[in-house]
């Protein structure tokens, strides 16, 4: 019989963590719960309540105002395709569940890039953090996101948060940076204090830097919707879940596609307002 020279019970410690943490902070984890399903409930209903066609407007008016006639063409074509495969609720709800989570991890990420840019000491401790939530597979987020906030689309917010605010950490510290030395050390030298510093020279400076990090996290948001699916959240995730399940071709293809329209929708749209945030800055 083969056996192991020894054994490190890994796993059972962090099962007993998160049994300590379930115990001990139950109640913060309620609350928000209770927090991100609100949010998730406004945006959803804030998308799904107009008839389609409004909602297509202002998203192509959107996509026009960001490049202009082709992709606004390109969007217009695009979502009544949605629309025809019968996936119009669920995108709305995906788009809903990529909006919050993208926005709680954006909110996040840009102070803690600001923070490890200023301090390398920060940046030492942050950097091996962000290293392990990029490689950790992502279905592993939901294990204890399931056990703190049950099923539903919440824990696939907290999964989507954890992990797409990398890049909106990574980029915001890249961004700042890569500021000129010397534009910053001419405002030391007129007097400038160090907040003034940072948001009238570093942050317009590292902007289209920023600006591409939180195309990155949008990204990478949309591309935990399918897995979101798995753990209740619906939207298209579940309708691929469920196709998964049945074996019906024809229904993953419609919910897959319709991911990918939102994916090069809003990657067209946040590249564009970064590169119009580029040109101003030049």
């Amino acid at each position: 019989m083969d056996s192991i020279l020894f054994r490190i019970p890994l796993g059972a410690w962090v099962d007993s963590a998160l049994e300590w943490i379930i115990a001990t902070f139950g109640g913060f984890f309620t609350v928000l719960r209770s927090i991100f399903l609100a949010l998730f409930d406004g945006v959803s209903w804030l998308l799904s309540t107009p008839p389609f066609w409004t909602v297509i407007v202002v998203l192509c008016a959107l996509a026009f105002f960001a490049r202009g006639f082709k992709l606004a063409l390109g969007s217009l074509l695009g979502f009544l395709l949605i629309y025809g495969v019968g996936q119009w609720e669920n995108a709305m709800d995906s788009l809903a569940l990529v909006l919050v989570a993208s926005a709680l991890a954006i909110v996040i990420s840009v102070p803690l890039g600001i923070l490890t840019a200023r301090s390398s000491g920060a940046s030492s401790v942050v950097k091996p953090v962000l290293d392990f939530m990029q490689t950790m597979p992502a279905f592993v987020y939901l294990i204890p996101a399931l056990l703190l906030f049950r099923v539903g689309v919440v824990p696939g917010i907290v999964a989507t948060i954890i992990f797409a605010m990398a890049p909106g950490v990574r980029f915001t510290e890249l961004g700042i940076r890569g500021v000129d030395r010397e534009v910053v050390e001419a405002g030391h030298a007129f007097g400038a204090s160090p907040r003034r510093i940072l948001t009238q020279i570093q942050l317009p400076l590292a902007t289209p830097t920023i600006m591409a990090g939180i195309n990155q996290v949008i990204m990478l948001s949309l591309s935990m919707v399918v897995i979101a699916g798995m753990v209740g959240a619906g939207g298209l995730g579940g309708d691929v879940v469920k196709s998964l399940s049945r074996i019906d071709a024809a229904l993953g293809f419609e919910a897959g596609i319709s991911v990918v329209i939102l994916a090069i929708f809003l990657d067209r749209v946040t590249a564009s307002l970064g590169r119009r945030a580029e040109a101003t800055t030049n």
